[in-house]
């Protein structure tokens, strides 16, 4: 349905872009796939740091940084938009792959998380915004579970990637070297093909009723009892996930497996995860 004399919103009139988008957050999900499997046995052979202690270094890092960023992009959405948003989280992502393989001290795979984070807080939620903005309010729930099945189909699949490679090749940095052409392919795209959705929103203000929030903090964490719900339950899942980032490769390697049998243990949860938000995601559009 045309929204504008130049401008419709859903997934058919903007496949190209949409698709696109998914392409480009599967990089982003790449991007921390790198990391998933194998940072445990990284610290303790090239740096001799117990696997605890790096645990908790590096997923802070990255913990607070994410937090940060995901805070920062409502406040930086109103100046800039939604594609220079993308932009500079692939910025921050670049020297990730460069520091973690080059690494000599552990504050360098401090500094490679922190920036990660970064890429993730700002790249990830970009992509699902854009996705929402194209196809507009009757398909919100289906372009956040696309989005978020591609971004976690590529942590899964390339945490297998990860630990087969340090597996095969007996050199854990190995492992971090696809995440040079990730990050390359991830920003060319964004540079080259990705269009900003600033006249799709401006298409979607046009035609709805919805109030703004009068205070976005207050009103997603107890004022609106919905919001307020979503909130807790996305902090529950995060944490889950921060949690089974970082005690999985420890307990499996204490245990004995190889990093290509802990790669694709540790990959089977974000896939399990991204295909169930195919279904889910539409669900949260009908009932």
């Amino acid at each position: 349905m045309a929204q504008t004399s130049e401008t419709q919103l859903g997934l058919r009139e903007n496949a190209k872009q949409f698709w696109l988008l998914v392409l480009v957050n599967g990089f982003v999900g790449a991007m921390v796939g790198l990391e998933r499997s194998v940072i445990p046995e990284f610290a303790e052979t090239v740096f001799g740091i117990n696997g605890h202690t790096a645990l908790l270094s590096f997923i802070v890092a990255f913990g607070l940084a994410k937090s940060g960023a995901n805070l920062a992009m409502g406040k930086l959405a109103t100046k800039y938009t939604r594609r220079q948003l993308l932009l500079i989280g692939w910025l921050f992502a670049l020297p990730v792959p460069w520091l973690l393989v080059y690494a000599d001290a552990w504050w360098w795979v401090i500094l490679a998380n922190l920036l990660l984070g970064i890429n993730q807080g700002l790249a990830w939620s970009a992509t699902v915004v854009m996705k929402i903005d194209l196809v507009g309010e009757k398909n919100r729930g289906l372009a956040m579970g696309i989005n978020e099945f591609a971004g976690y189909l590529a942590v899964g699949l390339v945490a297998f990637l990860a630990g087969y490679i340090a597996s095969t090749t007996g050199e854990v940095s190995y492992a971090f070297i696809p995440g040079i052409a990730f990050s390359i392919a991830g920003l060319l795209l964004t540079v080259f093909l990705v269009r900003d959705t600033h006249t799709h929103v401006q298409a979607e203000t046009k035609q709805t009723n919805i109030p703004l929030l009068h205070n976005i903090w207050k009103d997603t964490t107890w004022r609106h009892g919905n919001l307020g719900s979503v909130t807790l339950s996305g902090f529950v899942n995060n944490l889950n996930d921060g949690i089974l980032w970082g005690l999985l490769p420890v307990m499996l390697s204490t245990k004995g497996y190889s990093l290509t049998e802990t790669g694709l243990l540790a990959g089977i949860y974000p896939v399990v995860w991204g295909l169930g938000q195919l279904v889910t995601g539409k669900l949260g559009d009908v009932l």
